[in-house]
């Protein structure tokens, strides 16, 4: 049993977990050991399905259930051809909380509801927020430009007052977060609590390679860059020579690798051309990327499994918060979320004193 529960807010409340500490949904790194590891320390885990065929979906929520007693959430692609199947898996197997990159649709959210299930998207600027809340969603993250994987470029001190303001349901902040300091902070603003990737990546609970830790651990404060070439969306990851060089190589020298890529990901995920195909045109429609961008996009996820799962930087891209120049251990998810609300109780303890 970890820490008792020290602070009380919003999102603990609707969700039912102890501390108000969120693991992101990372593609290829929150499987069943970091999200029940997560669950199991009083957070709320968060399982990532984009890289997971709707059958390894379910065993994976399986999996986490035999881990764990406590509630969990999974990370869908709104815009996945097979998202109402994957919501139905949801509902099926009683998962507690359902996150979204993108926004889902308003039938899609009151769906989940009708079942329970709390819907929390992730939200880049104020008016999304206010659309998602108006469709009925229960809480929004946001995730300011510090963050890693698909960032923007506003930073989270400003991006979360902007998004405080403009709605009235729980607000957890993700950006930039690694220790108590930060939770205080965010609660200070006003969040109902923080989401955590990178600090999360960095546990004895994650399933990364430990070469692929210590690499990680290797990098100070200008570790990372954002770069559009993996594909054409803005993706802060460690610097490596070979994002370097990814960089500095044009789009037709690309396109040979990528469409290798592609068949790849058309093999792992059992997807048929058909399938695959208005995958890419649901994706397109829902994030108004060009076709250009959506050759690249094949890039992604065979480019993050390279790096996460099999380790090898010299073919694979590491998605990377700027939190990963302060961070110089492997905690456990219990000592990590321990230490988090530890500090975080005693910060906001001591600025009491600054009240007249």
């Amino acid at each position: 049993m970890s820490t008792e529960q020290l602070l009380r807010t919003p999102l603990s409340d609707l969700v039912g977990i102890r501390h108000p500490v969120v693991q992101t949904g990372m593609g290829w790194v929150a499987g069943p050991s970091l999200v029940g590891g997560t669950a199991n320390a009083g957070g709320l885990g968060i399982l990532a399905s984009a890289t997971m065929s709707l059958e390894e979906l379910e065993q994976a929520i399986i999996a986490v259930k035999r881990r764990t007693d406590q509630p969990f959430g999974v990370n869908l692609r709104a815009d996945a051809g097979d998202a109402r199947q994957r919501v139905d898996l949801l509902i099926e197997h009683g998962v507690k909380v359902a996150s979204f990159a993108l926004a889902p649709k308003k039938e899609l959210i009151a769906k989940l509801k009708d079942h329970g299930i709390v819907v929390m998207p992730s939200v880049g600027a104020p008016r999304h927020a206010e659309k998602v809340a108006a469709w009925g969603a229960d809480a929004v993250m946001v995730q300011g430009g510090e963050g890693g994987g698909h960032t923007g470029s506003v930073p989270t001190t400003l991006l979360l007052p902007s998004v405080l303001d403009a709605v009235n349901i729980p607000v957890v902040a993700a950006g930039g977060f690694f220790d108590g300091r930060g939770l205080a902070a965010a609660l200070s603003y006003g969040a109902a609590g923080i989401g955590m990737g990178t600090r999360f990546l960095l546990t004895k609970d994650s399933a990364v390679p430990d070469a692929v830790k210590r690499l990680y651990l290797s990098h100070d404060v200008n570790g990372t860059v954002v770069t559009d070439k993996v594909d054409g969306m803005p993706h802060r990851m460690l610097r490596t020579r070979f994002v370097e060089e990814l960089q500095e190589t044009s789009i037709l020298k690309r396109l040979g690798p990528t469409i290798r890529r592609t068949l790849k990901f058309k093999k792992l995920s059992g997807m048929s051309w058909r399938e695959l195909a208005a995958d890419g045109r649901s994706m397109k429609h829902g994030s108004g990327r060009s076709w250009a961008q959506m050759v690249l996009a094949a890039n992604t996820p065979m480019m993050l499994k390279a790096g996460l799962v099999e380790g090898d930087t010299n073919a694979g891209v590491l998605a990377a918060g700027q939190v990963v120049g302060v961070l110089d251990d492997l905690p456990t998810c219990e000592e990590l979320i321990d230490r988090v609300v530890t500090e975080a109780a005693e910060c906001l303890r001591q600025t009491q004193k600054y009240a007249l």
